[in-house]
């Protein structure tokens, strides 16, 4: 075989395994986006109030906090990473955004940045503990996650955060044009993290990272540093998120975020992030956030215990894995 065949077939060989996954995440959503359908269609006939304003505006922002720190965990999980410690420094943010509006006079734009650089300093962390100290993702954020909400508990003595001026609700319950504002925030989040993952050396290193770490130092990326990046600019989302959470409440809750990070994995995996690395895409991951958040409000109006709840998160998760594992069986049987 000549030198020109062999470099054609390799060609084809790449185009047809692109291709393939193309399809694969097409495929992923397309199933979410029909499951989120058939919920949202199932909910209108199971509850009067499933389609008054009011309802469809705290959806909305409901899904705003889920699509925001599920599209930080996509990023992570791109890198065959995962970050257990989302709910607690959301929580964290959150309470202190609240603190410094309320106790040294910041203003709410203030208090947001105050949120978003502990959600940077928390991913900084949770990158040097990855990259520096060479512990597993897994263990690393777990250990995050403990930190965390003991700092919460600690700073405000497991007590709410409360007296805030109105203002303070803007990020949660704010409109533009009769949409929620944090349903703008939201979009702007997306679309930008979409285009930094797809149309930047970023992406590709991410990309990279996830589907062959050690073909990617060899590379030449530095994947200590970038590595560190991801998760610091996960952290920044978290923080951004746990903001617009408090501003919901209009208070700061130490008991925020509790098992958020099944929420956030679910609608990750859900849209098609793969738990192995290498793929995902945050159109998915705004679907799956979409799905998580009408089963939870559906939950809520049918009367469905937190409990039950739980169960049927966690069965999603389940079955999203498993789907995961089917799809990717299939895609190297074909290769």
């Amino acid at each position: 075989m000549s030198s020109v065949e062999a470099t054609a077939g390799t060609q084809r060989g790449e185009l047809s395994d692109w291709f393939r996954e193309r399809i694969s995440h097409a495929v992923s959503e397309f199933t979410a986006a029909t499951a989120l359908v058939v919920l949202f269609i199932a909910l209108t006939f199971a509850s009067p109030y499933f389609l008054t304003a009011d309802n469809l505006f705290n959806i909305g922002a409901q899904t705003a906090v889920i699509a925001i720190i599920a599209t930080a965990q996509t990023m992570v999980i791109i890198t065959k990473g995962i970050d257990l410690s989302v709910g607690s420094v959301a929580a964290l943010a959150g309470v202190l955004g609240a603190m410094v509006v309320r106790d040294l006079g910041f203003s709410l734009w203030a208090a947001t940045a105050v949120a978003i650089g502990v959600g940077a300093l928390a991913g900084l962390l949770n990158g040097l503990l990855v990259t520096v100290a060479r512990i597993p993702p897994f263990i690393a954020t777990l250990g995050t996650m403990s930190v965390g909400r003991g700092l919460v508990f600690i700073i405000t003595g497991a007590v709410g955060v409360y007296g805030l001026p109105r203002s303070f609700q803007l990020l949660g319950n704010g409109e533009i044009l009769g949409i929620p504002f944090a349903v703008v925030i939201t979009v702007l989040v997306a679309v930008g993290v979409a285009f930094l993952l797809s149309q930047t050396r970023f992406g590709q290193y991410t990309y990279a990272m996830g589907s062959n770490l050690e073909a990617a130092r060899r590379s030449g990326i530095r994947v200590g540093r970038h590595l560190t990046g991801v998760y610091v600019l996960a952290g920044v989302l978290v923080g951004l998120g746990g903001m617009i959470a408090a501003s919901r409440v209009n208070s700061g809750q130490p008991n925020y975020g509790i098992s958020l990070e099944l929420d956030v994995i679910a609608a990750a995996v859900i849209g098609g992030a793969s738990l192995f690395g290498g793929q995902g895409r945050i159109v998915g991951t705004i679907i799956g956030a979409f799905l998580i958040a009408l089963v939870r409000n559906g939950a809520v109006l049918l009367d469905i215990s937190i409990h039950y709840q739980q169960v049927i998160v966690g069965v999603i998760i389940w079955a999203a894995v498993y789907f995961d594992q089917y799809r990717r069986r299939r895609l190297e049987s074909r290769g």
